[in-house]
């Protein structure tokens, strides 16, 4: 008998159908030759403190720190989850061979893992791998069933990930809530969380601490145009006032007119941050809920794969975008175009370099019904994405103006579009969507001659510098993406997502978690941190737990070890070293009081 074991009933039943599996049996489904079953998450995880060592149940700073050798998994006990592990360590236990049938992807990987190490798995394993639950997909995937030793690393990355928050947030959590918690409350300490809060309450200290400074611009009206000053600020009003007094009298003169043609790309396809990033800003959708959406889609067979961190498609996707385009029945008037001449075929976005175990997020040309209205909008939103980036590139013209009052110097600029290109599969939504300054960019200029000359008005304009924006979940999203860094570039970006905080599919996680422990509060679509939150931070003296850049690179060096690059005894010597002297830090630390004597920790 051959056992599969899906991620969920629902994708169980989907695999049993196509396998022609039909009697249902308590916990899974049998029929030609086939068993398939199911797990509902995570049913194992890692042993805690006390199944090491039952004194380490009782909270105390000379016990720290843990380290376990070596590490042990257990069954969650939860009475759901142990009556469906019975189930599955019964058929695995009597099975031919064992197709893990679990989501496609390291925390796929590590719960199957766990369980078929937990029901002590004695056959052979094999592995389907797909990007989307149609009919179609599931039956290739069967026909290329992979050997379990393919995705080895892919497991051993998932297991390091697993230790290494295990043993910096047991370790770091009891350490400083002993140390500093006052007998109060737990002070929770993440690998991912701690750094992403960082990021949020150093932010909020830019804002509180910032000091405006005023300034003033000189500009002036000619033709209705704006123009302003190349001298740019001026620190002080008297000035500015010199030189607009010296422009009195003085006509307006152009004194060169250039434009460049310029092109634009179609946005690049999604990976799961950059489609959180845009439901936020577009539907002020949390992180969490657009994972949710899109994940639903997935199991609706409309979209692929969602936890992917890249934007680009194999070369095998290729031969499919005909038939993809082609489902997308409510979009014809968009697709008719490109299906009328031969598909492009582009390095921007087909590339098995940038591919590793998923592409990006993309329809599957089933045609989707009865979604709901959150799944409509996130939908559209894959739907134009995947159809853009097959028409041609949008060119635009870019005109400078610059012109001169009594020797002043003044520049204008503004853009046209030529030929939209992609930009028509947007051509609504993106006037609603432009914000001011983006107007302000894109505006067509009247038709000017160098020397022409005429009257103007000059105004003196008082600014004042303004401090930093809050983070949005859309602007947190990148700046976890990228290890704190500004990146507006997209080419910038995909180099920075092997430092990136965090995975795709952990982001939605993290942040929720800060919000349900009251580190930080949703202000309408602004992150500000909450007094406890602060005070957690400014608590962590270690700038090590706080270090955005830091966790990035132990990221980096996780993503190393799932494609064979970076060793799994260096990872762990390198993490115990770290908490280690993380530890060693913190508990002779004497600049604050010890919190809690070794009495009061009991019972913790």
């Amino acid at each position: 008998m051959i056992v599969c074991i899906a991620e969920k009933p629902s994708v169980a039943r989907e695999i049993a159908n196509i396998l022609g599996a039909r009697s249902k049996r308590d916990g899974y489904i049998e029929g030609n030759g086939y068993q398939v079953t199911w797990v509902y998450g995570h049913l194992c995880t890692l042993k805690e403190p006390h199944d090491y060592n039952p004194n380490w149940k009782r909270w105390s700073i000379y016990d720290l720190p843990l380290i376990p050798k070596p590490f042990g998994i257990k069954l969650i006990e939860n009475e759901g989850s142990i009556k469906q592990f019975k189930v599955i360590e019964n058929l695995v236990q009597a099975a031919d061979k064992v197709i893990n049938c679990g989501d496609a992807g390291q925390e796929g990987e590590l719960i199957q893992r766990w369980v078929l190490k937990k029901a002590q798995c004695k056959c052979p394993v094999e592995r389907l791998w797909i990007s989307s639950l149609t009919e179609d997909a599931i039956k290739e995937g069967f026909q290329n069933l992979r050997p379990e030793a393919d995705f080895n690393k892919l497991y051993e990355a998932g297991m390091m990930r697993a230790i290494g928050d295990w043993l910096l947030g047991m370790n770091a959590t009891r350490l400083y809530t002993l140390k500093y918690g006052q007998n109060k409350q737990v002070l929770s300490i993440g690998r991912v969380q701690t750094p992403t809060l960082a990021l949020i309450v150093n932010r909020h200290k830019e804002i509180t601490e910032f000091v405006p400074e005023q300034y003033w611009e000189l500009k002036t009206i000619y033709r209705d145009t704006t123009f302003s000053s190349t001298k740019g600020k001026f620190k002080s009003e008297e000035e500015g006032k010199t030189f607009l007094e010296s422009m009195s009298g003085h006509e307006f003169e152009v004194t060169d007119v250039s434009s460049k043609k310029g092109t634009e790309q179609a946005p690049r396809l999604f990976d799961l941050t950059s489609l959180q990033v845009e439901c936020n800003k577009k539907y002020g959708m949390s992180a969490d809920d657009t994972l949710r959406t899109i994940q639903s889609l997935y199991e609706k067979k409309v979209t692929t794969y969602p936890r992917v961190d890249t934007t680009y498609l194999s070369d095998d996707i290729y031969p499919k975008v005909e038939g993809i385009l082609k489902g997308l029945k409510s979009y014809t008037e968009l697709t008719n175009p490109i299906l009328a001449t031969k598909i492009p075929k582009s390095k921007k976005i087909f590339d098995n370099s940038k591919v590793t175990d998923h592409h990006a997020i993309i329809p599957t040309g089933v045609s989707p019904t009865a979604l709901t209205m959150e799944e409509q909008r996130v939908f559209d939103l894959v739907a134009r994405r995947f159809i853009a980036n097959f028409y041609p590139i949008c060119i635009n013209s870019t005109t400078t103006i610059l012109g001169k009052v009594n020797d002043i110097e003044f520049k204008t600029s503004g853009k046209q579009i030529l030929e939209p290109g992609w930009r028509v599969v947007f051509s609504k939504e993106k006037e609603e969507e432009t914000s001011e300054k983006e107007k302000e960019e894109e505006k067509t200029l009247p038709l000017f001659e160098i020397g022409e000359r005429g009257a103007h008005e000059p105004g003196l304009l008082e600014r004042w510098t303004q401090p930093p924006k809050p983070y949005t979940e859309a602007t947190l999203l990148r700046a976890m993406e990228t290890a704190g860094k500004q990146m507006e570039d997209e080419e910038l970006r995909e180099l920075m997502k092997e430092n990136g905080i965090g995975r795709p599919s952990t982001r939605a996680n993290i942040i929720e978690t800060l919000y349900k422990r009251n580190y930080m509060r949703k202000e309408k679509k602004n992150i500000v941190p909450t007094d406890t939150g602060i005070s957690l931070i400014n608590t962590i003296k270690n700038e090590l737990l706080k270090s955005a850049e830091l966790t990035g690179q132990w990221e980096k060096r996780l993503r190393m070890i799932e494609h064979s690059s970076y060793d799994t005894v260096t990872f762990m010597t390198e993490l115990k070293e770290m908490v280690t002297g993380i530890i060693q830090s913190v508990k002779y630390d004497n600049s604050q009081n010890f919190a809690l004597s070794e009495n009061q920790t009991n019972n913790k």
